[in-house]
């Protein structure tokens, strides 16, 4: 999709809102490209990095808050290392969703979010990812049973996937971050 069929609704106070949020300087971007082109994931993306970041000093809220690009990136970097500016696209797709998830819209990428999730309640109850029990859970809470199966249990029969959790040493300092991020705001 391309940013003139985007939805026109502006928001003006949008931009110095993300700005604040993510501590970076998105007025700065003059739309070279270059996060974009270097983007694993943009070609999955109903907006590129570029586009992202275009949008948000336009003050299109509502199209980005909806779009399915903010669920996609993978915090690579690699918008950071590439833009002649220093923003990390990477850090505003952060808190673009941080704000979508405050103030009540869907996920635009159901399934990336579920993962998300549980990849967060593995370490909040074990301190590290238990694959297992993250992935039954995901597979149960998404509905996609069946998807890749095989390879689990190829996995699973060759050792790779442990049955049993390990706790890191470290819990209590893990779970204190976990609770003073759930006492804050987005």
């Amino acid at each position: 999709m391309t940013i003139a069929q985007a939805p026109a609704q502006v928001d003006t106070g949008f931009l110095k809102r993300v700005e604040a949020l993510s501590h970076e300087s998105i007025r700065t971007c003059y739309y070279c490209l270059k996060c974009t082109a270097g983007c694993p994931t943009a070609f999955a993306m109903d907006y590129g990095p570029a586009q992202v970041l275009k949008l948000t000093q336009l003050g299109r809220k509502e199209t980005l808050l909806r779009s399915s690009a903010i669920w996609l990136c993978v915090g690579c970097e690699t918008c950071w290392t590439r833009c002649p500016n220093g923003i990390s696209a990477g850090h505003v797709m952060d808190t673009l969703k941080q704000i979508a998830l405050a103030e009540g819209y869907a996920p635009g990428e159901r399934k990336v979010f579920v993962l998300h999730r549980q990849y967060l309640q593995s370490i909040r109850l074990f301190g590290r990812v238990h694959e297992l029990s993250m992935l039954a859970l995901y597979k149960l809470l998404s509905g996609d049973l069946f998807t890749d199966l095989d390879l689990g249990a190829r996995l699973f029969l060759k050792g790779k996937i442990p049955i049993l959790p390990e706790r890191n040493r470290g819990i209590k300092q893990i779970q204190r971050l976990f609770q003073k991020k759930s006492r804050g705001s987005p």
